[in-house]
This record gives C-alpha cells, sequence and structure tokens, in this order.
C-alpha cells in the first residue's frame, strides 16, 4: 500500500502543533508560577518559546545573590537578548 506523503505531512503537522501548545501552556505555567503574571498573560506576552527562554534569564539574574552591580553588568553583556523581553514587560507594566 502506497503512502500519502501529503496527508502523513499534515497529519504530523498537526502532532507538532499540538505538542508546541501543550509545551507553551507548560511553560506559562511554570513562569506564572513563580511571577505574578497568570498563565494566559504570559502565554499573551510571550508566545515565542524563546522569549520565554530569554525572560527566565533575565529572571535568574534579578534573582541572583549577586550585588546589584554584578546583576547589572550581566544584564549589559546580554542587552541585545534581553532587549525584546524587556521591553515587553515594560509595556505591560507602565
Amino acid at each position: 500500500m502506497p503512502i500519502n506523503w501529503d496527508e502523513f505531512d499534515a497529519e504530523l503537522d498537526g502532532i507538532i502543533d499540538q505538542c508546541a501548545d501543550a509545551t507553551d501552556a507548560q511553560l506559562a505555567s511554570k513562569i506564572s508560577s513563580i511571577t505574578r503574571m497568570t498563565d494566559d498573560e504570559v502565554q499573551e506576552l510571550f508566545p515565542d518559546p524563546a522569549d520565554v527562554k530569554k525572560l527566565k534569564d533575565l529572571m535568574v539574574i534579578v534573582k541572583s545573590a549577586e550585588d546589584r552591580n554584578t546583576k547589572i553588568n550581566r544584564i549589559v553583556e546580554s542587552a541585545e537578548s534581553f532587549a525584546g523581553v524587556t521591553l515587553t514587560l515594560l509595556q505591560k507594566f507602565v
């Protein structure tokens, strides 16, 4: 029996989309558990999982036990990476 590659491709895309949605929900739940944001707010503000990772990286720096100047220097070192996340947060809360 020959394989219908178009049908197979469509089914695979559907499965991938479902997995991505589940992953996004799990990421949002983790972030909302340690912030004042709800799951929905996290998903709305950061629909891209890569942005959630950047947010996490920024939060790790902010919540670290390092002194203020060290935190500032670490954030400045990654400013390009954090720029979109920072802008999103400020737009939400300002």
